[in-house]
């Protein structure tokens, strides 16, 4: 008789839970509140068939189901979830930051180009293992201990995923004058969010092929209606070591997670695919806009000072505002395009979303049998009400969110990186499919824990923020996320080799 694992693995990616002895739906003719709650699952039911929404959720993607051989989807869903005024946001912060637009621009090209490494590689192992990218890393973390990677990582997309409500919030409350609250806004987004979160893999790209086109049109408008303002920059001082550093840290906290779902939008794809190809569609997927927009962002922060029309904006409604003001002399088809502008975030929504409902299921067991979109319904009623706290001090709220997410995305990846190349020698085929969900089989995990908790012995000192400013970082400026990096991956090769040579796996 099948177990449950095997009848969630012989599942197909796409359509309604049924029974795979009988191949049928159950059915119940009782009456009261049963019968109610059932009517109410087949009609759920019945709309996620007629929407083919994913239902499979976080078990391996069998050899036979990997069919999918549009590889150039892989770009298209980087370029879309990154094609969006959240860059904008981020590339703001420079200026703020005391750099100048060069300066700004340089730490901006050099921090993308280094740390979209991770999630493009990351991304070639996918259809090779057919895992989502924290069932990989229980490989290295263990059945039980990844839960607290899965956790972090499930803090870190649902705070994007709030970062993403406010910014679309603020500018539908920026281009409605007042009429509409930031509140409001948020609200809209969130909801839009959980009708797309319900469907899967298959219309996440179609969604993703198309979204990039009319986010660049309204970018480029906005640019253009802009652009004798945008040369207008406040001077500023010669960079800083410290400075640069620190708005590094901040580049790499918007990229590094990447890489911690990385695996999840490649996993149907067929196991033969060129690896090369997948890393360069996502590679430039990803880099790409992500350079363009920030680079953007950071000549919009720096131009902010001097147009005092700007500045009011900016201070009614930060993002959204200026992109009212910036789109002002199109007239009424301006505003249309900052409804556009709020509606492109939906790009990056969708899929950040898709890879947190899998998450939800990797958290603890029990989560495993629950249907993924169910969780859909969860993480929007936690984006609504901490959306609407966050945008009280949007910009310190988002800088104190981000200081958190690079180190341990970065201690987490490098002991990832150093089980796949220097145990697994960077051979998917060693990692075991049977072993998925096998306590026994899977590592204890200790390793991998031990080696990130340790990394922070260094990373600590190594931090500044405005809440903390390390010896080291005094000196340097904020180095944490490099060494979070390195220091993990170095402490893990020991530390594996004892768990290894104790448990024989």
């Amino acid at each position: 008789m099948a177990t449950t694992d095997d009848r969630l693995e012989e599942k197909p990616p796409y359509g309604v839970d049924v029974d795979t002895e009988k191949n049928t739906t159950a059915v119940t003719t009782n009456d009261g509140p049963v019968a109610a709650w059932t009517r109410i699952r087949d009609l759920a039911h019945k709309a996620i068939v007629f929407g083919r929404v994913e239902l499979r959720g976080v078990a391996p993607i069998p050899v036979k189901e990997r069919t999918v051989d549009r590889t150039i989807n892989i770009f298209t869903l980087w370029w879309s979830m990154n094609a969006n005024i959240l860059p904008i946001a981020f590339g703001m912060i420079g200026p703020a930051s005391g750099l100048s637009l060069r300066d700004s621009s340089l730490v901006i090209l050099f921090f993308v180009l280094l740390t979209t490494l991770l999630p493009a590689y990351l991304a070639t192992l996918g259809p090779k293992t057919g895992m989502r990218q924290m069932i990989q890393a229980r490989y290295s973390f263990g059945r039980y201990i990844v839960s607290i990677p899965v956790f972090l990582n499930l803090a870190t997309m649902t705070g994007f995923c709030i970062i993403i409500a406010v910014i679309g919030g603020q500018c539908l409350s920026a281009v409605a004058d007042g009429n509409l609250s930031v509140t409001v806004g948020i609200v809209i987004i969130s909801l839009v969010t959980l009708v797309i979160s319900f469907c899967g893999y298959k219309w996440l790209h179609i969604y993703e092929r198309y979204a990039w086109i009319p986010a660049f049109i309204a970018i480029i408008v906005a640019a253009g209606c802009g652009g004798r303002d945008l040369a207008n920059q406040v001077p500023a001082e010669p960079a800083k070591a410290s400075a640069v550093l620190s708005y590094g840290m901040i580049m790499a906290s918007y990229m590094v997670p990447w890489a911690c779902l990385a695996s999840d939008f490649t996993t149907y794809l067929k196991p033969d695919t060129s690896s090369v190809k997948i890393f360069c569609y996502s590679y430039f997927g990803l880099a790409t806009p992500t350079i363009l927009l920030m680079t953007l962002g950071a000549a919009v922060g720096g131009a902010i000072p001097n147009n005092p029309t700007w500045q009011d904006k900016y201070n009614e409604t930060l993002v959204g505002g200026i992109l009212d003001a910036m789109l002002a002399p199109a007239g009424g088809f301006g505003k249309f395009l900052v409804v556009v502008l709020a509606f492109t975030l939906l790009g990056n929504l969708a899929a950040t979303s898709y890879s947190i409902t899998l998450n939800f299921q990797m958290l603890v067991p029990v989560l495993f049998k629950v249907p993924r979109y169910m969780f859909s319904i969860v993480l929007v009623a936690i984006m609504i009400p901490v959306s609407i706290a966050a945008a009280d001090d949007f910009f310190l709220n988002m800088e104190n969110f981000l200081a958190l997410i690079g180190y341990w995305s970065s201690a987490f990846l490098g002991v990832v990186l150093v089980e796949h190349f220097v145990y697994r020698k960077g051979d998917c085929g060693r990692y075991d499919p049977e072993a998925w969900n096998d306590a026994g089989l899977l590592p204890w995990g200790v390793a991998a824990l031990g080696s990130v908790a340790l990394s922070f012995a260094v990373v600590v000192p190594s931090m500044a923020q405005v809440w903390w400013t390390g010896p080291i970082a005094r000196t340097t400026g904020d180095i944490g996320f490099e060494l979070a990096f390195v220091v993990s991956g170095l402490l893990y090769v020991p530390l594996r080799w004892v768990e290894r040579r104790h448990l024989g796996r």
